[in-house]
């Protein structure tokens, strides 16, 4: 059985800082960019690595979420509490240098982590936590 991870979803607050985030301080391309009904979804993904790709999509946009929801969701969003991502680089130091560089909002620096990983962690303008680890 041949199976591959095509794409995951992340929420976003603001498209346009989220794609600011992903293009310009991790280098990624925009695959897409599609508005319905005041909504925006934008793909994005590694430059070279074409079958995968990040959703950014609105929160809660599904019409079956409450009031309510949509309201937990917004919350925790903000305290990073919501979505996140591990992703992998050969480079750790460096990308984490691009990342201080563009202003991410650092939660860990670079380090080594009892699992037996190297890793650090930041927040993207939407509060998601992404964790990347250096590939060994």
């Amino acid at each position: 059985m041949d199976i591959t991870i095509h794409s995951s979803f992340l929420p976003h607050a603001d498209p346009d800082a989220s794609v600011a985030f992903y293009r310009d301080a991790l280098g990624f391309e925009v695959r897409s960019d599609v508005e319905f009904e005041g909504m925006r979804w934008v793909t994005v993904g590694p430059v070279g690595q074409p079958g995968t790709s990040i959703v950014l999509e609105p929160p809660a946009a599904d019409p079956g979420i409450t009031d309510d929801e949509r309201e937990l969701i917004v919350e925790m969003m903000a305290k990073g509490t919501y979505a996140g991502i591990l992703l992998a680089t050969d480079d750790l130091d460096a990308v984490f240098a691009r990342l201080r560089e563009a202003d991410a909002e650092i939660v860990q620096a670079p380090a080594d982590q009892g699992w037996g990983v190297r890793d650090c962690a930041v927040r993207d303008p939407a509060g998601n936590m992404i964790r990347i680890q250096e590939a060994r």
